[in-house]
């Protein structure tokens, strides 16, 4: 299935049923908050058994990964349920049955998968950056692309694939990652850390929306950020920034109410009205009106 977009920044555990129950999973989980969601779209909940968990890694590993998260269903004699999100800049590695384990980078466009029957799929994601000691090239090469674990990590990555399958519960699976990251860090490279700053600034500060702020703040050329992303996080800086803006415009529409639509473009660094509705429509698939009656009960 390749459910590498369908992660998305939250915390806890967010499963759901008919009955709005979460039935115990196969091994208890302890989890770690790690934000809160970003980057979902909305769509009615139906009948079923959902599981999404985000657990943080250890401290030792906390520059390299951002977060592990699993996803479980079980939709057997129901109707399969679609799920889209706006991935963030981040390289996933993806375990999944059937040979579909992947490591994936950033998907440039919306994310979109029908879940279907009963399967589940753990994953990494890994820090903006993080994967380019791993990769031994650029970052952007991944962009919309996936390539085999083992050519990324070398020939036992296989055998850390099959330990995590093999996995009884998040746990487990969290445990053989970690040993095998831990036992693989790169040296520091003072451009990870770097490019990761970066991007958590445009995360966490809604007011960045023009590359030239970044330059001020960071003392450097437009050239050199431009390298730096295209080499560590992928995509490049005005990406990222649109893409954060975007995630800001759901979370501002899940607020319900009237809506300034006016004001919103402008507070998210747009010159009006009309280029924020057509950014939103390229990306979404629909105008943030469109989306916003969706959304509501019965749209």
């Amino acid at each position: 299935m390749g459910l590498r977009g369908f992660d998305h920044d939250g915390s806890g555990d967010d499963c759901k049923n008919a009955t709005g129950a979460c039935p115990p999973g196969p091994g208890a989980v302890t989890i770690r908050p790690v934000g809160t969601p970003r980057g979902v779209l909305r769509h009615a909940v139906g009948p079923g058994v959902f599981h999404h968990a985000r657990i943080a890694p250890a401290p030792a590993l906390a520059a390299l990964v951002q977060h592990f998260w699993s996803v479980r269903w079980d939709l057997r004699g129901m109707e399969p349920q679609l799920r889209e999100t706006l991935p963030h800049p981040n390289v996933h590695l993806v375990f999944e049955a059937a040979g579909g384990s992947r490591v994936h980078g950033i998907h440039s466009g919306r994310f979109t998968t029908v879940l279907e029957g009963r399967g589940g799929v753990f994953g990494v994601k890994f820090r903006p950056g993080a994967l380019r000691p791993f990769l031994g090239g650029p970052v952007a090469s991944l962009r919309d692309r996936s390539l085999l674990p083992e050519t990324v990590f070398g020939a036992d990555a296989t055998l850390l694939e099959q330990e995590v399958l093999a996995g009884g519960n998040d746990d487990q699976r969290i445990a053989a990652v970690e040993r095998y990251l831990l036992a693989r860090l790169p040296p520091p490279d003072p451009q990870v850390a770097r490019a990761g700053d970066i991007v958590d600034a445009i995360a966490a500060e809604p007011g960045i929306t023009s590359v030239e702020q970044l330059l001020e703040r960071w003392q450097t050329s437009k050239r050199s950020l431009q390298r730096l992303f295209n080499e560590y996080v992928g995509v490049g800086p005005k990406w990222v920034i649109n893409r954060y803006r975007l995630h800001e415009a759901l979370e501002r529409l899940a607020q319900g109410g009237n809506v300034d639509w006016a004001r919103l473009a402008l507070d998210l660094g747009y010159f009006d009205q009309a280029h924020f509705i057509r950014d939103f429509k390229a990306l979404v698939g629909r105008t943030p009106g469109e989306y916003l009656r969706q959304a509501e009960p019965g749209g």
